[in-house]
């Protein structure tokens, strides 16, 4: 596998960045909506306000960061662009952001109508995503850098994982737009978070880290083997959990069989991700390492909680979710953040310059590490009361949404920050360039 990410496949740079913006925001509204909930959100899986906010923050924040990432992380890690990239960018960001926010009020208000316009928003916007990335996969598959074949497959696996998702979760909106459709909610719910959790948002985190971590991370390559057998083998072993279930072979067994075997998987690649971040060649961790172990460790106390709640026969499908979704899925974007947008907004920033010019900020100054690792404690604070939440709803629920608000409001002002720092070296870039045409054209005149 190439260690080498080729940054002049980048896409435009608003394609990723409207997506990247919009995820502090959806995270807060998130965060909001529980603090003004209180503990009743956090009763049960099924009532309103813990659908709305499983929904602000999987579409909203995961499918909003996972989008622009992959728009911008596949050309650069494999030389497969997506098609029309910044027509794309530009309908799926609008209509998953419309989609989302109608989906939440949906849940909340129960009407029908709001379910059909949030139906029609999201399929527009996964429509859009699935074609233009499946579409650059097919077109450009001749143009794949050699030893990109790894990251390639789970990537197609991923948005294989995707399709499954978008079509169950649309099926479950029309069952709230229409409520005369007869179907197994219930069941077609456990589906659809499957596949969507451990599916789409699993193997994509998975396909970046086998690229970012040893890239950022200064680490060593991951083992062969998983690297060439862990995508497929979730993504087999997610289809025969869901035939089991829906086709009920081998009775129950087999989907629970399926079930214990995808968590080890995941279970393995977290160990084997620590394991690369422990054995690291620059010895002092930084913010983003702190992030990737809190989604490794979060994802391995997923591995252990589940076969705590099978044995025991206690419901702990909240903690389980929130530890997949903010402590792992959550944890790594976040801590990619701070190495995607500053490599892109210097990147961006000198890309194409004609001389060297001292007004372009270095990597590290755009957003510098200590602004990165105090927003990490603040993250690193939230998590556990919101794990304790799940459990313990009526003293943690507030305290843990403030603590979230915090945290993504920091999140949100140091990338405020970085693009602040980045519009102000445009214009002093273009001052030093009109100057240095000005002194240029005076040498070629003989004028002084």
């Amino acid at each position: 596998m190439r260690r080498a990410l080729a940054f002049n496949n980048s896409p435009h740079l608003a394609v990723p960045l409207r997506f990247f913006l919009t995820v502090p925001v959806f995270a807060l509204l998130a965060s909001i909506l529980l603090l003004v909930a209180g503990p009743q959100a956090l009763a049960s899986r099924w009532t309103p306000y813990a659908l709305a906010l499983t929904h602000l923050f999987t579409l909203g924040v995961l499918a909003s960061a996972m989008a622009g990432a992959f728009m911008q992380i596949l050309p650069v890690a494999s030389g497969v662009n997506v098609l029309a990239p910044r027509l794309t960018s530009v309908v799926v960001h609008t209509t998953l952001t419309l989609g989302t926010l109608l989906l939440a009020v949906a849940f909340l208000r129960g009407q029908a109508l709001l379910f059909g316009l949030a139906l029609g928003a999201l399929l527009v916007a996964f429509t859009s995503l699935l074609a233009a990335c499946a579409g650059g996969l097919w077109i450009h598959r001749a143009d794949a850098a050699k030893g990109a074949d790894d990251v390639l497959l789970a990537s197609r696996l991923a948005l294989g994982a995707l399709f499954i998702t978008v079509a169950l979760g649309g099926t479950l909106a029309a069952a709230f737009a229409w409520p005369g459709l007869t179907m197994p909610v219930l069941l077609l719910t456990d589906i659809h978070a499957g596949w969507g959790l451990l599916g789409w948002v699993g193997l994509l985190v998975i396909g970046v880290a086998y690229q970012v971590v040893p890239i950022f991370q200064v680490t060593e390559l991951y083992p062969r083997p998983i690297t060439r057998w862990m995508a497929p083998s979730i993504f087999i072993l997610l289809a025969t959990w869901t035939a089991s279930l829906v086709f009920d072979f081998g009775s129950w067994h087999a989907g629970r069989v399926a079930a214990a075997l995808v968590l080890i998987a995941y279970a393995i690649f977290a160990a084997t991700t620590i394991y690369l971040l422990h054995t690291r060649k620059r010895p002092k961790p930084d913010a983003t390492t702190l992030f990737w172990r809190t989604a490794m460790l979060s994802l391995s106390a997923c591995a252990l909680l589940w076969p705590v709640q099978v044995i025991t026969k206690t419901d702990y499908s909240i903690a389980l979710g929130i530890l997949f979704i903010v402590g792992f899925a959550w944890s790594a974007i976040n801590g990619m953040f701070y190495k995607i947008l500053p490599f892109l907004l210097w990147f961006h920033a000198q890309n194409e310059l004609p001389i060297a010019l001292k007004g372009v900020p270095k990597v590290k100054d755009i957003i510098p590490d200590h602004a990165a690792t105090r927003q990490f404690f603040a993250h690193a604070c939230a998590l556990p009361l919101l794990v304790a939440a799940a459990v313990w709803p009526a003293p943690f629920t507030r305290v843990a949404a403030l603590a979230m608000a915090i945290s993504v409001c920091w999140l949100g002002w140091n990338m405020a920050s970085a693009i602040r720092l980045f519009l102000n070296a445009k214009k002093q870039i273009a001052a030093s360039l009109e100057a240095y045409a000005a002194q240029q054209s005076r040498a070629a005149t003989g004028r002084p």
